[in-house]
């Protein structure tokens, strides 16, 4: 199974088993790191892997998600820095499954005021991993998910890769299960919004949640071998929309 193939058969995992992970495997995953490519440059991180196999950092957060191993993903306090994390965190969520290891993010990890930061870096987010109990997989029909009808707005009828691409946004994870995205589709460009809530602002989750999608988007578009560029286009900055604010808009080039 490579990453493409993860992106369709990840679930988040809220159930583990207390079994160590060989150091060679937590290694790996280090260098995994290491080998992605951030998606705004210019923003220093750092991973850390923490052992919680004797219960020693308690990151229950919202979702009471207690597992063996977390990783936590140190950043530059800078400008989409959180999008920046959310989505180097999710290629490495994909790796663990390809591993054989399941994961799910943690929310508001409650965590010693010691681990917040590290150096000129502050914790951005966690993701918590280790042996299912079960399986760490799941079938891509039983993801509960929107449909792309409900998420997309075409303008024509888009061509077959744009489909398989939009197909693994939809199946990106996000906080409460939000979807907060919403994808406006014209030959080969995305404009990509969020749905607005009681604040025209995104929060640190939601920005997260877009960093975890457009890493969907990214490993799709290296799979089928296209060009893609991720700006944001003025024209469409200037407007005002009632229902949804504006983030980025996907160029691609097959």
């Amino acid at each position: 199974m490579n990453l493409y193939e993860a992106i369709f058969a990840r679930k988040s995992v809220r159930s583990y088993t207390n079994n160590a992970i060989s150091p060679q495997l937590l290694e790996n995953i280090l260098k995994q790191f290491d080998e992605i490519k951030a998606l705004f440059g210019g923003i220093e991180t750092e991973l850390a892997i923490f052992d919680n196999r004797k219960g020693e950092y308690r990151m229950l957060g919202m979702l009471g998600v207690k597992a063996p191993y977390y990783l936590v993903l140190y950043s530059e306090e800078k400008d989409r820095a959180m999008m920046n994390a959310g989505y180097l965190m999710e290629q490495l969520s994909l790796y663990l499954v390809t591993c054989g290891l399941g994961s799910c993010y943690v929310g508001t990890p409650i965590l010693k005021k010691k681990y917040l930061r590290r150096d000129n870096k502050k914790l951005m987010i966690v993701l918590a991993f280790g042996y299912a109990k079960g399986s760490c997989t799941r079938k891509p029909n039983e993801a509960k998910r929107l449909s792309l009808s409900e998420l997309c707005v075409y303008k024509e009828t888009p061509r077959q890769w744009m489909k398989q691409l939009l197909e693994a946004a939809r199946m990106a994870p996000s906080s409460m299960n939000s979807q907060p995205w919403r994808f406006v589709v014209f030959d080969s460009r995305i404009h990509i919004f969020s749905r607005k809530q009681t604040s025209d602002r995104m929060g640190s989750l939601n920005e997260a949640n877009f960093g975890i999608m457009f890493s969907h988007m990214m490993i799709v578009a290296e799979e089928l071998w296209l060009d893609v560029d991720l700006i944001r286009l003025e024209e469409i900055s200037q407007k005002n929309f009632p229902n949804n604010q504006y983030v980025l808009s996907a160029i691609l080039r097959p």
